[in-house]
């Protein structure tokens, strides 16, 4: 098994908090690493490693920030194939759920990339008799970043570009249930010659998390996560006074009118359902029919659901890979058992369903009408 440590100030350190976290690869059920889990200490070192490179890294010109992130925006083009992998492994979607993800990953880089101009600031003479107003922009200092398992590399990639090409330095706290592939994002910051200290990552749960709350040297920290958590993060964080980003999940409900087109409807709920496992901000949890539509289109959705081909990742023939854990999976096959009790009809099943081996498969789990 790899042993996948923290990376602060340019290198690999390892634990020393003897706490850590089992990464399973959900394809087979199988244990593939150990991350460490960051001691108080540790996100202490990081923090300060941080605060320590923000004092030259905001004096750098933004056209060398600039030049720093097309360099890295090249190196994670070159690896993407390397990332994709590391992400099938460890989440398990599908491969081309995994590039695509990257490549938004990339897009945030790009625009990263184009701060030049955004971050003029203004002046105005004369907004009242005698009173010109200008802005200033600068930077706040140490940014930290914690993001979720269902996107791993891309969440990063919406924080970490933006932070330091304003002149911030980051601290980046990924999932510890994928973290193989934000690990190699920093690796790849690093090569690309972005100074020690200026993107530092810490592995770790919610001792880690609750550090950087409260750190005083954290002036501003991004999470992407569930809803309960996204609201523990935004009370504590703005309590220790920092500016807090907090996206929590959502209950995505998808309306079917009477009138729509049936194939075109149906389509849409299989992939927006079962593409990457379900397991993305924008999946729809729930399909509204309105009308004579319900019956022909959960008939639509269940021959759809049928044809669905569940497997590894890493197999391009298949459509949906596995959930991210086995706790996971259960989780998803006790609401199909809970929608049966409350009286729902369940249409397509797959909980007495096997894919041979020990992956966190929910096969063709459907709760049908009510």
């Amino acid at each position: 098994m790899q042993n996948i440590h923290h990376l602060i100030d340019g290198e690999s350190v390892g634990s020393t908090s003897g706490c850590y976290g089992p990464v399973f690869n959900p394809a087979t059920g199988e244990q593939t690493g150990q991350v460490d889990f960051a001691s108080t200490e540790e996100i202490d070192a990081a923090v300060a490693s941080s605060k320590k490179a923000f004092d030259e890294w905001r004096t750098v010109s933004i056209a060398r920030r600039v030049k720093l992130l097309h360099a890295f925006r090249n190196l994670v083009v070159e690896h993407a194939d390397e990332i994709a992998q590391r992400l099938t492994s460890e989440h398990g979607k599908v491969t081309d759920d995994a590039r695509g993800e990257l490549a938004r990953g990339v897009e945030n880089i790009e625009f990263a990339c184009g701060f030049a101009d955004s971050l003029k600031g203004s002046y105005s003479e004369q907004v009242s008799t005698g009173v010109d107003v200008y802005t200033v922009r600068q930077p706040l200092g140490v940014c930290a970043g914690i993001t979720p398992f269902n996107f791993p590399a891309m969440v990063p990639l919406w924080m970490l570009p933006n932070a330091v090409a304003c002149g911030n330095t980051f601290v980046l706290k990924p999932s510890e249930r994928d973290p193989s592939a934000p690990r190699l994002v920093v690796e790849l910051a690093q090569e690309a010659g972005f100074p020690p200290g200026v993107v530092n990552l810490v592995n770790g749960d919610k001792v880690a998390v609750d550090r950087l709350l409260e750190h005083p040297d954290v002036a501003a920290l991004s999470f992407v996560g569930s809803t309960p958590v996204a609201r523990y993060v935004y009370t504590t964080g703005t309590t220790y006074s920092k500016r807090v980003q907090a996206l929590g999940g959502a209950k995505n409900h998808m309306v079917v009118l009477s009138d729509a087109d049936l194939d075109l409807a149906a389509d849409a709920a299989v992939s927006a359902a079962y593409g990457s496992a379900g397991e993305r901000c924008m999946a729809i949890s729930v399909v509204v029919a309105v009308g004579e539509i319900a019956a022909p289109l959960v008939e639509a959705i269940k021959l759809r659901m049928e044809k669905l081909v569940i497997g590894p990742g890493t197999d391009p023939a298949s459509e949906m890979g596995p959930l991210i854990t086995a706790e996971h999976r259960d989780r998803v096959a006790g609401y199909v058992e809970a929608g049966a009790e409350s009286g729902a009809e369940v249409v397509v099943d797959g909980r007495q369903q096997t894919f041979g081996g020990d992956g966190f498969f929910a096969l063709r789990i459907c709760a049908g009408t009510v």
